[in-house]
Formats: structure tokens, C-alpha cells, sequence
């Protein structure tokens, strides 16, 4: 289970692949945008190594430049929300953000899609956070992670930044933050745990368990 660890006061989520359950839609249409923007294919063989790299090693093999992640950023955005129903939350995620927000944690959202879609993905759960800062950059979450620090009017290390990617964790090192790692995402787990985040969260449940919120959350 873990034990509990120091209290936060501020909780700034990823959405993809932390909160939303994109992986498998992402997969499904990589390579029709790997044709229309004129990148290197994926086959299924290479997915398990991609998910061990980070994202310049993945932008590297996949001969993208990065002149293209723009408009291939702006691209996926109008996808997703033509698709955004095929794409559900994971399970117990308003279970966790209900428990948190009822423990008096504020909640943040940084994220690379719109928040037109965040909202849209995240329904009824939208109203246990306090901010968002979304379309940032495939490298751009460290200024929004002290953007929401600064908001916040907290010290750095009152904050932890959850998600499932080394690009998540590099964001928030570079912004003085702690960083809780998912075991559920886009990364491959084994491989995000090795880089040492502050926090390791096996299950949804455990994000509760671990930041100190109600222990009889029905999460798990």
C-alpha cells in the first residue's frame, strides 16, 4: 500500500495517460498521422522500446522534427475531440479526485491538449479543480507548473506533479516540484519508477492513500 507521505497542498495532474485512458486511441491513429505529417511508421514490435525512451529519443527514431510537433500537436487536438467519447477516464479517477478535493488538497490540471477537450474528457469531474493550464508545449510544462505554483501562492515544495511520462518528471524537477509517478500510463512503469520520483502510485487508489486524504475512499 505505501506509506503516507508528506502533505501537499497542491496537486497538478496530467490528463493523458494519468486521468484518461488515451494509449490505446493513440495507438490506433499514430500512424495515419504518421502519414499525413510524413514521419517514420510504428509497428506494434516497436512499442514496447518507445515507452522505455523519452520523448526526444521517441521524436528521434521516429525521424520527427521538431519544426512539425506544432502543427502535428494542433492536429491530434481536433482529433481527440472528434473521438474524445472513445476515450474514457480510468476507473475510480472520480473516486480519487473527489477524496482529494474533500481532504481540502487543491487541484490543478496541466496539459498538452485543450482544455476545451480536458473538460470535456474529464465531465463532472471538471469542478474539483481550481485551474488549468493547457496546450502546453511537448517541452513546455516547467513554465506552467511554476505558473501554477505562483497562482497557488505556495512554496515549490507544497507541490507535486502527477503523471505517466520522463518528460512529466523532467518538467517538474527543472520547476523545483516534487513529482508523483503513475503506474498505468504512457511510459513504460518500470522504466519511470527507476528515475526516482518523489512518489510512486501503483494503483489509483494509492494517489489518496499516499497524499494523506480519507483512507476509506472506496478507491482502488
Amino acid at each position: 500500500m505505501g506509506q503516507i507521505v508528506r502533505r501537499y497542498s497542491l496537486a497538478i495532474f496530467d490528463l493523458d495517460g494519468t486521468l484518461a485512458d488515451s494509449f490505446p486511441w493513440f495507438l490506433r491513429v499514430l500512424n495515419d498521422v504518421a502519414h499525413d505529417f510524413r514521419f517514420r511508421q510504428t509497428a506494434a514490435a516497436d512499442i514496447p522500446s518507445l515507452r522505455r525512451a523519452g520523448a526526444r529519443e521517441i521524436l528521434k527514431r521516429l525521424d520527427v522534427p521538431l519544426w512539425k510537433i506544432p502543427g502535428i500537436a494542433s492536429h491530434m487536438r481536433r482529433m481527440k475531440r472528434e473521438h474524445i467519447a472513445e476515450i474514457p477516464l480510468f476507473p475510480d479517477v472520480a473516486d480519487m479526485l473527489q477524496s482529494l478535493h474533500r481532504n481540502g488538497m487543491r487541484l490543478a490540471l496541466v496539459s498538452s491538449d485543450s482544455e476545451t477537450n480536458a473538460r470535456l474528457q474529464l465531465g463532472d469531474n471538471a469542478r474539483y479543480f481550481s485551474d488549468f493550464a493547457c496546450g502546453a508545449s511537448l517541452f513546455g510544462k516547467t513554465a506552467k507548473f511554476r505558473r501554477m505554483v505562483k497562482r497557488a501562492g505556495i512554496a515549490p515544495d507544497a507541490a507535486i506533479a502527477i503523471g505517466d511520462e520522463m518528460r512529466d518528471m523532467d518538467a517538474a524537477n527543472a520547476a523545483g516540484i516534487a513529482f508523483g509517478g503513475v503506474a498505468w500510463g504512457y511510459a513504460d512503469p518500470d522504466t519511470l519508477k527507476a528515475r526516482g520520483p518523489q512518489v510512486w502510485f501503483e494503483t489509483m487508489g494509492d494517489i489518496p492513500r499516499r497524499l494523506g486524504a480519507d483512507a476509506a475512499t472506496p478507491c482502488d
